[in-house]
């Protein structure tokens, strides 16, 4: 059961990494071609959510990875749910589809509990 939860962290990993770092790292301009939420944030709070992101993806991993501070990778993990909580707020304010993010949501909340249980 490990192994699925090292799989679906890595993945999980990856996916916050990637979009984080376009976020943080594209202009607002940029990123609002693709996203078209991005209408309703600054550039400042689109940088701080890219860095929030970047942040959690490497938590998410490196901790448990190394045997150092493990406890954070399940306290990343939660504090993605929580920004998964208003992602999908804001696209439910836009009339736009929240699946995406309510399924990182829930996959994020489900390998924190993971890691508290098994780890």
């Amino acid at each position: 059961m490990i192994i699925a939860l090292w799989i679906v962290t890595g993945l999980l990993a990856l996916l916050f990494v990637m979009a984080g770092s376009m976020k943080a790292l594209k202009s607002r301009e940029a990123v609002l071609a693709n996203m078209p939420w991005v209408e309703d944030v600054s550039a400042g709070q689109l940088k701080t959510i890219g860095i929030l992101e970047l942040l959690g993806g490497i938590g998410l991993v490196l901790p448990a990875a190394t045997g150092i501070l493990a406890w954070l990778t399940p306290t990343a993990a939660f504090a993605l749910a929580v920004t998964m909580v208003f992602a999908v707020a804001l696209h439910v304010k836009r009339k736009e589809s929240f699946v995406p993010s309510l399924v990182l949501g829930v996959v994020s909340l489900v390998v924190g509990v993971g890691w508290i249980v098994l780890a």
